[in-house]
């Protein structure tokens, strides 16, 4: 065990699997000489040079085609966007390439490739490079799609990821890089498989990334008030973990889905139907969902604070369902 950041640990997961597998390969924006963007690339141009650790052109749509094609040819190349916003850019390779080939050629064909890239608020970096984009990815077929909140999750998520031979979209919470956490590179994960962060009797609480922070902090002050929350770490929003899930249901009888993301046609709305539609009568009372409004990430710090999904927020959505 060793007290990693969260950036540490991605970076390596990425030096261990590079290490195992030669034909694991990094692609991105500066994530040679200059470590990445938020340098979870570092040192890894040192120590496996320039034919496996590449730079490219700013170019998004050009990056992933390049790895959907490596990909299809014998190599495991995970590739880095900057911000989670700039995969708009490469939405052709990853919906219509990347997601399709095992279907179209009969199963004949995979492309293992990871996509890491950042999402979130909260750092005041405005409406272009704040988004949280999940949803889009996890409508698709044949894309997975992971979101892990802590160092050890990080770690074995994308151990796990590289090791898929389906595309893997992995996403990272840019607020969360600095976050240190005890982390065991012998541990691994489970695409599909959820954690229980914290068990309870009275209400679930059912997220992912950042806002399991936030959840526990939740639980932390409802404890004083007798109130006992369950936390439940999704960890791969594509598959999810949905026996996990139900079987919380089961136990608390009350649910509130938290993310960050947009709550419009969001993961919540997607985790919410299938609990109405196959859970339903656990349920004590409605499914509540607490997410970001529809409207674009604020600038202006002021307004982002009241944008993100809040401490107080989420305890009102919990004291209305036990109401």
């Amino acid at each position: 065990m060793a007290q990693m950041r969260y950036t540490q640990a991605i970076n390596q997961a990425l030096t261990d699997s590079m290490e195992h597998d030669e034909t694991v390969i990094v692609l991105g924006e500066d994530v040679a000489a200059a470590g990445g963007s938020f340098k979870a690339t570092r040192n890894l141009y040192e120590k496996f040079g320039a034919a496996r650790v590449r730079d490219t052109p700013i170019s998004e749509a050009s990056i992933v085609s390049v790895a959907v094609g490596a990909a299809m040819t014998g190599l495991k190349p995970v590739v880095e966007i900057m911000f989670m916003d700039f995969i708009a850019l490469a939405m052709d390779p990853i919906v219509n390439q990347a997601a399709k080939a095992h279907f179209m050629f009969g199963g004949r064909s995979s492309v293992p490739m990871v996509l890491r890239t950042p999402h979130g608020g909260g750092l005041n970096a405005g409406p272009q490079h704040s988004q949280c984009l999940e949803a889009w990815v996890a409508h698709v077929p044949g894309l997975k799609v992971v979101c892990p909140s802590n160092p050890q999750d990080a770690y074995s998520l994308l151990r796990a990821a590289i090791s898929d031979p389906d595309p893997v979209i992995f996403v990272e919470h840019k607020g969360m890089y600095g976050r240190k956490g005890e982390v065991d590179t012998r541990q691994t994960a489970q695409i599909g498989s959820a954690s229980i962060v914290r068990p309870g009797r009275d209400v679930t609480i059912v997220t992912y990334g950042s806002t399991v922070h936030t959840a526990v902090t939740v639980a932390d002050q409802l404890k004083n008030e007798n109130v006992d929350v369950e936390i439940i770490d999704l960890r791969s929003l594509q598959p999810w973990d949905h026996q996990t899930v139900f079987e919380s249901v089961a136990r608390t009888h009350r649910v509130v889905i938290v993310h960050e993301a947009v709550q419009a046609f969001g993961v919540g709305a997607e985790i919410a139907a299938c609990i109405a539609q196959d859970a339903f009568d656990e349920l004590d009372a409605p499914v509540m969902r607490v997410a970001a409004p529809f409207m674009p990430v604020p600038f202006a710090s002021s307004l982002e604070r009241d944008y993100v999904v809040s401490v107080e927020r989420i305890i009102a959505a919990i004291r209305k369902t036990l109401a």
